[in-house]
């Protein structure tokens, strides 16, 4: 799977790194010329951007039809704080799995629920 990044901006405001990517996948990759999971987009543009796993959100990911590209969105943040400050629990679900991003967060919905559980 090649990457491209087609554009990066710096939010100083937000503490980010704003990157727009083009992945292209054809036969010859890894995913056999299907659309790529978030999860391998995720590890290409790790890589790529030579980042801490934790830091970097894909916000948004669109397989071109007829076309075997994908372009997405994704955010690098400059500390988990300022990541779990600023993005909605949903997308850090989407991008780190139902667990959230690490050991023992026990904030949002989840959190609140296991309180009243006990």
């Amino acid at each position: 799977m090649e990457i491209e990044i087609t554009k990066k901006d710096d939010n100083l405001l937000l503490k980010r790194k704003e990157v727009f990517f083009r992945l292209k996948h054809d036969e010859k990759s890894e995913t056999k010329g299907a659309s790529p999971s978030r999860a391998q987009a995720r590890e290409v543009l790790i890589k790529k951007l030579r980042c801490k796993p934790n830091l970097l959100v894909i916000d948004k990911m669109q397989t071109e039809f007829g076309k075997r590209e994908t372009v997405g969105y994704a955010k690098v943040y400059e500390n988990e704080e300022r990541l779990k400050e600023i993005e909605q629990e949903y997308v850090i679900r989407r991008n780190f799995g139902s667990h959230g991003m690490g050991e023992g967060e026990g904030q949002g919905e989840k959190g609140g629920k296991e309180g009243q559980k006990e």
